[in-house]
């Protein structure tokens, strides 16, 4: 797994032993070519961050800022090692994605929010696809004209969704892609 684009472009990045589904090449440069110029200058929210491949590739690609929340110690270690190696910025919070939602919300505002959950049940037994698209504090972190890009996997119904609407959807092998914005209701 590498960078693919922008300053860092074409460095190899660390991947955690354990516990994570990096996001593949093809799969990130599609992302990327989605959201186009709207990367450039962006603050960039990455959840369930995992080797920090996305934040990493929006800061190379021209975003502002970009934190990077993520529960694994392995998985910090791997972001950390990678922003070392790539020369750029980031702030890493080390807790659960669902918490952090619970504290920052309306503290920091995002242009674009990331996130590529397990695609296992959570240990209560829902799926992180339902968890956050309902969860009322995520729309509070993101800009009214933001975007919200969501990995899941294709087999796993996409849940009625009250507070987004959804602007793309697009299926790369063994993950789809939502790209979604609020919806008037939670503005």
């Amino acid at each position: 797994m590498r960078v693919i684009a922008g300053s860092a472009g074409g460095l190899p990045l660390v991947v955690p032993k354990k516990g994570v589904r990096p996001t593949m090449d093809r799969v990130k440069a599609a992302i990327f070519s989605s959201l186009g110029d709207a990367i450039v200058g962006a603050k960039v929210l990455d959840l369930f961050a995992g080797s920090g491949a996305l934040g990493i590739e929006a800061l190379s690609r021209g975003a502002a800022s970009a934190v990077f929340v993520e529960e694994d110690r392995q998985s910090i270690a791997a972001i950390e090692k990678n922003l070392a190696k790539t020369t750029l910025k980031g702030r890493i919070r080390q807790e659960n994605v669902f918490d952090f939602l619970r504290r920052s919300s309306g503290n920091e505002i995002f242009n674009i929010i990331f996130a590529d959950p397990p695609y296992e049940k959570t240990k209560s037994g829902e799926r992180f696809t339902e968890k956050l698209l309902a969860n009322e504090a995520l729309p509070q972190l993101l800009e009214p004209d933001g975007i919200f890009v969501l990995e899941k996997h294709p087999s796993e119904t996409l849940p009625e969704m009250k507070l987004w609407r959804l602007l793309r959807q697009k299926t790369y092998g063994a993950t789809e892609v939502l790209f979604v914005a609020q919806s008037a209701i939670s503005n």
